[in-house]
């Protein structure tokens, strides 16, 4: 039997994906919005700037990075020879990306070479999307990727379009040049209502319709267990990178207070990254140890397991986009604790779902940690219940490859 919505596809040519580090655990979002396109009977080609070496948790990630192209791993003199292809080919494009190179590195953070790279990186993207015969070109956050997809564009590159997911681009929009991006692009996704605000605010007006909200999927593998109620244990889990933005060091304070109280729990950290040493030590300096368990890099299934394995989901975010580990959490049927920040409340209802609290607030984020941990089961199976609802119903990834689909689809046709 045919497939309706492959039957939907254009029949020729494909969509190339580039993304800064690819594989990455904390970016399996995007390896799910790929699987679901080709689902569709889109072809997509993997690009990334790095992520060729390192341990992976997962298989699905091993078989990713088989399917991926690396524009570093021969490291910069591997760009020297399709940036001289480039000048001599189309030497007016070269010098009109080169131009616009220049610009996006006058106010940037980062200095001008490393915009010059950007540049020799889309002059060797370029040749391989026509090699692949990619007719689009979508990246994923509206950071250096996102320029090299620009730039790509400029050499006589095919279309592009790049997904916004906060809340660095939302940080450091002059920095970035956002608004040029958004300019030259064929379309920008933003992953919530809040995301595409802030899109609006760096965006001329005009720009205003390129500018559509596509939502993270959730895997159905990943939550294909049977639904249980929240264990009984006082276990809560803490997903997600081990850096400034997520709040980690606070929530530690918070449950230095859970403690103090003689309130019994034990808190999962999920995760690793740049704060890990710090956050161990302001875990051995309040006496923590017993209570507070750091897991480093785990796999997906490991992930779902630590969610299984307590009674709520905890994200003391000061900054963030929309976290995909909450609508995970809230489809295996857990509730969450989380901050009134970006596209959370769009997600997250107080009081139905989970306990939204001010970024920030220790008192707020201790007492709804108090509240979670002596709420009767009743009340956590009902919460997780409405939460799973709620999540599978707005984060689907195959109607979000729909989308993205639909707004692929002017590229295959041909100009002229």
């Amino acid at each position: 039997m045919s497939n309706p919505a492959a039957a939907t596809m254009p029949p020729a040519g494909s969509v190339a994906y580039l993304v800064n580090q690819y594989p990455k655990v904390s970016h399996s979002f995007i390896r799910r919005e790929i699987l679901a396109l080709e689902r569709r009977g889109l072809v997509v080609q993997r690009y990334a700037v790095r992520g060729w070496d390192g341990p992976l948790a997962d298989a699905e990630d091993i078989q990713e990075r088989a399917s991926t192209r690396y524009l570093l791993q021969s490291g910069m003199t591997g760009l020297v020879g399709p940036l001289l292809r480039a000048l001599v080919s189309a030497p007016g494009r070269f010098f009109a990306a080169l131009a616009l190179a220049w610009r996006m590195g006058r106010r940037a953070d980062r200095p001008l070479p490393y915009h010059l790279v950007y540049l020799a990186q889309a002059c060797t993207l370029l040749g391989w999307l026509r090699q692949s015969g990619a007719v689009h070109l979508h990246a994923h956050f509206g950071t250096n990727p996102a320029e090299v997809a620009m730039l790509v564009r400029a050499l006589g590159g095919p279309p592009y379009s790049f997904t916004v997911h906060g809340p660095e681009e939302f940080d450091k929009p002059e920095f970035l040049g956002l608004r040029e991006k958004i300019d030259r692009a064929a379309f920008v996704v933003a992953i919530s209502s809040y995301g595409r605000s802030q899109l609006y605010r760096w965006a001329a007006l005009a720009a205003w319709p390129k500018v559509r909200v596509v939502h993270c999927g959730l895997e159905s593998a990943f939550h294909a267990v049977a639904a249980s109620a929240p264990p009984t244990l006082p276990r809560l889990v803490c997903v997600g990178r081990l850096c400034e933005q997520k709040g980690q060091l606070l929530l530690i304070e918070a449950a230095h207070r859970l403690a103090a109280r003689g309130i019994p729990f034990e808190l999962v950290l999920a995760g690793d990254g740049e704060m890990r040493g710090e956050i161990e030590r302001e875990v051995a300096r309040l006496d923590l140890a017993p209570r507070v368990r750091i897991t480093g890099w785990i796999s997906s299934a490991q992930v779902r397991d630590e969610i299984l394995g307590s009674r709520a989901l905890v994200l003391a975010s000061f900054a963030e986009g929309l976290p995909v580990v909450l609508m995970e959490a809230m489809a295996l049927c857990r509730p969450v604790v989380s901050t009134f920040v970006a596209g959370i409340p769009e997600l997250v209802r107080e009081g139905e779902t989970g306990w939204l609290v001010p970024a920030g607030d220790i008192e707020a984020l201790t007492a709804a940690l108090e509240a979670c941990l002596a709420a009767p089961p009743e009340q956590l199976s009902e919460m997780g219940r409405r939460g799973r609802d709620r999540a599978l119903a707005r984060h689907d990834a195959n109607v979000g490859a729909a989308r993205l689909a639909e707004l692929f689809a002017p590229s295959f046709v041909p100009q002229g």
